[in-house]
C-alpha cells in the first residue's frame, strides 16, 4: 500500500476534527468522493428496499425500527425500517466493505489484515411533526459495543448515500475525545423514549466544542471507536441514508467484558440473541462478534 500518499490525505479529515471551533464544517472525503464506478448508492438503496419488502432475507441480518413507528402506521416498505445491520451475508450491501477506495484508508489504521466487524445501513426517520425527537442518536463511543481490543486498530468508515446536513441529522463529533478512555454508557432519560441499543455516555463535559459533519453523497469519514459522536434530529420530511462498516485488524483479540462498564450491553445483546435463536443463555458477546466478523483483506490471524 502507498502509505506515504495515503497519510497526507487522511490529514484532511483528521485536521478538520482537530479544529477548536464548534461551527459547521464540511466533512471532506480523503481523496474526493468515492468513485462512481464502484459506489452505487442506488444499488444499495434498491437492496435495502428489497429487504424492507422481505424479498430477500440475508442470514444474520438485524432489522430495526424507530420506537415511535407502529405497524398500523406503516404496513410495509422502507418507512417501516430505520436501520439494517449485520448484512455480512448480503452480497450487494457487503460490497461496500470491500471497496478499494475504502480499504486503502482503513489499512492505515488496521494494517494489512482487515476484518469487517459491524455493518449498518441507516435510514434515519423524519422527526417532523414528532415531538418525541426519537430520531436523535445520543452521544456515545462505539467501543462500548465491542469486546475486542486494542482500540487503535479499529476504525469506522461512514459514507453518506445522499447529502447530509444539520437539517436531516448529520453526525456530530467531539474533537479529540478519541484520546480519552471508554466511559460508562446507558440509556439516556429522554421523555420521548429511546431506540433499542441507543446507549449514551452518562458523564461528559457538556461544554466541549462540537463539530457537525456536513457531507455530500459519497463523502466518507473515518473515525476512532473512542471518538464521542452522535447525531441530531431529522427535521425534514424524508429519510436520511448512510452506510457504514467498523473494521478491525485481524490481529486484535477478544476480551471478557464481565465486571466492566460494558457488562450492561453484553446482557442486552446476548439476551436478545438467545431469545431470537431459541438458545438457553449459551452465547456471550464474543460469540456474537465472531459470528458477525468477515475477512476482507489479508489473513485472519486472530479475530
Amino acid at each position: 500500500m502507498e502509505q506515504s500518499r495515503a497519510a497526507p490525505r487522511l490529514q484532511i479529515v483528521l485536521g478538520h476534527l482537530g479544529r477548536p471551533s464548534a461551527r459547521d464544517i464540511v466533512g471532506h472525503p480523503t481523496s474526493g468522493t468515492i468513485s462512481s464506478a464502484s459506489f452505487h448508492p442506488q444499488q444499495f438503496q434498491n437492496e435495502f428496499e428489497k429487504i424492507c419488502r422481505k424479498e430477500v432475507k440475508p442470514l444474520g441480518l438485524t432489522v430495526m425500527r424507530d420506537v415511535t413507528i407502529s405497524k398500523s402506521e406503516y404496513a410495509h416498505g422502507e418507512k417501516m425500517i430505520t436501520k439494517v445491520q449485520d448484512f455480512q451475508e448480503d452480497k450487494e450491501l457487503f460490497r461496500y466493505c470491500t471497496l478499494p477506495e475504502i480499504l486503502k484508508y482503513v489499512e492505515c489504521f488496521t494494517g494489512p489484515n482487515i476484518m469487517a466487524m459491524h455493518t449498518m445501513l441507516i435510514n434515519k426517520p423524519p422527526d417532523a411533526g414528532n415531538c418525541k425527537k426519537t430520531s436523535r442518536h445520543p452521544l456515545h463511543q462505539d467501543l462500548h459495543y465491542f469486546p475486542f481490543r486494542p482500540s487503535d486498530l479499529i476504525v469506522c468508515a461512514w459514507t453518506a448515500m445522499e447529502p447530509i446536513n444539520r437539517n436531516n441529522g448529520c453526525l456530530v463529533v467531539l474533537p479529540g475525545t478519541h484520546r480519552g478512555s471508554l466511559k460508562p454508557h446507558d440509556y439516556p432519560k429522554w421523555e420521548g423514549g429511546v431506540n433499542k441499543m441507543f446507549h449514551g455516555i452518562q458523564d461528559y463535559e457538556e461544554n466541549t466544542a462540537r463539530v457537525h459533519l456536513v457531507m455530500e453523497k459519497g463523502d466518507t469519514v473515518f473515525f476512532h471507536p473512542l471518538l464521542i459522536h452522535g447525531s441530531g434530529r431529522n427535521k425534514t420530511q424524508g429519510f436520511r441514508k448512510a452506510i457504514s462498516c467498523h473494521f478491525a485488524s485481524a490481529d486484535c483479540h477478544y476480551i471478557n467484558v464481565k465486571g466492566t462498564s460494558q457488562e450492561n450491553i453484553e446482557k442486552e445483546v446476548t439476551g436478545l440473541a438467545n431469545k431470537l435463536y431459541g438458545l438457553a443463555n449459551t452465547m456471550d458477546l464474543k460469540d456474537i462478534w465472531m459470528f458477525r466478523a468477515r475477512l476482507v483483506k489479508g489473513e485472519r490471524t486472530n479475530l
